[in-house]
């Protein structure tokens, strides 16, 4: 994840990039983003995700969804997906509550 200016503290913003960043072959996801997927702050994400509390998936597509990438962001609480397009785009944003 790619480091963002935090929210001031007890704000969530749901404002989010529309793309992801396709680099060297590597995507660069905003915190900004997952963290509104998943109803979080961008800080608390990275704390978690240091602490293996959040952890994230990557698949890149095949035959009819070839170009394209799916990434899945999981916690606890909730699952958050993203698919992209060979160009960053995000096609389709997913989040599924488990409680």
């Amino acid at each position: 994840l790619r480091a963002v200016a935090d929210p001031p503290a007890g704000r969530l913003t749901m404002s989010a990039p529309d793309t992801i960043e396709l680099r060297d072959g590597a995507l660069q996801v905003d915190a900004a983003l997952v963290g509104a997927g998943l109803q979080i702050e961008p800080s608390v994400l990275r704390q978690r995700m240091r602490e293996g509390l959040i952890t994230s998936l990557c698949e890149q597509g095949v035959e009819e969804d070839s170009g394209r990438y799916r990434l899945t962001f999981f916690s606890r609480s909730r699952h958050f997906r993203i698919i992209v397009d060979q160009q960053g785009r995000i096609l389709q944003r997913l989040t599924l509550n488990l409680k």
